[in-house]
């Protein structure tokens, strides 16, 4: 995420930590890691329904990795509904999706064919209850909302020095 999207990955990294700080027991998947979250999908022929996840962050990236033996060219295409576009996803492919604005499923393998994937993502209840401070509700800050409502803290703009997040002091 860091080459493709430098900014989002800097303010994934700075709210995963906040997080951390708020609570030390917190355990992630794997440290340093950009994503809060695993989903295993084990097959043998895994496979999904059109879907959004909904409770994902929305404007960020879900990566999704398919793994198994099984001919690309034939089954298990990435299917983006909302652009109207299937995408061949060989196995030990990786893509990155976002998966909380775009319907999304793969087709199905061959029945001799073995197809798992592993998903990595965010949720956006964990990003909403940093910028609320840890109140779930907004309750204790009002700037949280405001940040929220209006995310600036995902744009960057140029620099001398190449690309900086903008401020996100002000809602």
């Amino acid at each position: 995420m860091e080459v493709f999207s430098p900014a989002l990955q800097e303010f994934v990294a700075t709210t995963l930590k906040k997080l951390k700080d708020f609570n030390p027991e917190i355990r992630y998947p794997y440290k340093n890691h950009p994503f809060a979250a695993l989903t295993f999908n084990l097959g043998p022929a895994a496979c999904t329904i059109p879907h959004k996840d909904l409770k994902d962050l929305g404007w960020g990236w879900c990566a999704v990795t398919s793994m198994g033996r099984y001919d690309h060219t034939k089954g298990g295409h990435l299917v983006l509904w909302d652009l109207n576009l299937a995408v061949e996803f060989p196995p030990n492919s990786t893509i990155f999706i976002p998966s909380a604005i775009l319907r999304h499923s793969n087709t199905a393998v061959g029945p001799a064919e073995h197809r798992s994937s592993v998903t990595q993502y965010n949720s956006a209840g964990l990003f909403r209850w940093v910028a609320y401070e840890g109140s779930l509700k907004g309750e204790k800050k009002r700037s949280g909302k405001e940040w929220w409502d209006a995310p600036r803290h995902m744009f960057f703009v140029k620099g001398g020095s190449g690309q900086k997040m903008a401020s996100t002091n002000t809602p």
